[in-house]
């Protein structure tokens, strides 16, 4: 048997995900700051979950779809960085096959639902502004569950098809990804089969799932600007746009941040500025999201507020029934 034959027999069973290792100095402050973010997502998104729930004003089809994000957004978070953050802390860097195939799954799952989400959400918007009249009969807590569950249940099968072909890869060429998560092309390039196929499969239902809800969410918002232009007043107009500011805002963030991070690619640059867009792409918004959506929405405010207040209201209740007894 040729030396060349034997090194492909010997296949990987783990792989060493060597994060941001280029400057070990510099580990204790990632890990600190990557621990905030983390902590400052799950509490961000957690209040809205919680907001939503609770407050009866909330209970609209818009929010219940920013419930459905904010849920997302925690499980896309916890899908990376506590790996990640325990990878800093002890210096552990190995991942097996299987888990990093059950990582990159996932935030492909993830990845398809919130474009899907956004999408939805930008729907919602359109059908609020442009068609106020038939905003009930067209979005109502029905459709919008089904919406919803359209987004989490066609994303799982989209990426379901693409692992199909991706589980059966056989890995020899190193065991080395030069990225902080088990992406899907730095695994490729590892692979010891012929990919061609599988890189179709996976460009078409990417193209599916992100130029086309991309398209349709472009679509939805020149319609709604056409439509705010149509506005005689000045007021008319500011109230109108203020009703789909935030959801703008989190839009513009996410695909410019997603452009630049699949642009970066193809202007030849150094691996650790690749390495820094996706970071950005992929941990920032989760955190930022109910930051835009607490500051920039009049109902969410209100609703913080009425939930702090009852907080304050029950902590000094019962303070007083304390130092009574």
């Amino acid at each position: 048997m040729g030396e060349e034959e034997e090194r492909n027999q010997t296949f990987i069973l783990e792989f060493i995900l060597l994060g941001f290792g280029e400057a070990p100095e510099m580990q204790p402050l990632l890990f600190l700051i990557l621990l905030v973010i983390y902590l400052m997502t799950l509490v961000g998104n957690t209040l809205i979950v919680a907001l939503v729930v609770t407050e009866q004003q909330l209970h609209t089809p818009m929010y219940y779809l920013l419930w459905s994000l904010a849920c997302l957004e925690t499980c896309f978070s916890s899908a990376i960085l506590p790996r990640l953050l325990a990878s800093l802390q002890t210096g552990d860097r190995a991942i097996s096959v299987k888990g990093c195939f059950v990582q990159s799954y996932f935030f492909g799952v993830m990845s398809a639902t919130e474009t899907l989400l956004l999408t939805a959400m930008s729907y919602d918007r359109y059908l609020a502004i442009c068609h106020p009249l038939r905003y009930t009969a067209l979005m109502n807590g029905s459709i919008c569950i089904q919406l919803a569950a359209w987004s989490w249940i066609s994303s799982f099968l989209a990426c379901a098809i693409v692992d199909i072909f991706f589980f059966q890869l056989k890995f020899c060429h190193g065991k080395e990804i030069d990225h902080f998560f088990c992406d899907f092309t730095a695994m490729l390039k590892l692979s010891c089969d012929d990919t061609q196929f599988l890189q179709l499969v996976a460009f078409t239902v990417a193209v599916i799932w992100t130029l086309v809800p991309m398209l349709l969410t472009l679509v939805s918002y020149v319609c709604i600007i056409i439509s705010i232009l149509r506005i005689s007043s000045t007021t008319g107009r500011l109230k109108a746009f203020s009703t789909c500011s935030s959801h703008l805002i989190v839009l513009t963030v996410y695909y410019v941040i997603t452009i630049c991070v699949y642009l970066v690619p193809i202007i030849n640059t150094a691996t650790v500025h690749k390495k820094i867009f996706s970071f950005i792409c992929t941990v920032l918004p989760p955190m930022v999201n109910p930051v835009i959506y607490c500051l920039r929405n009049k109902e969410v405010k209100a609703s913080l507020r009425k939930a702090f207040l009852k907080l304050v209201d029950f902590s000094n209740t019962h303070r007083i029934r304390k130092d009574a007894f």
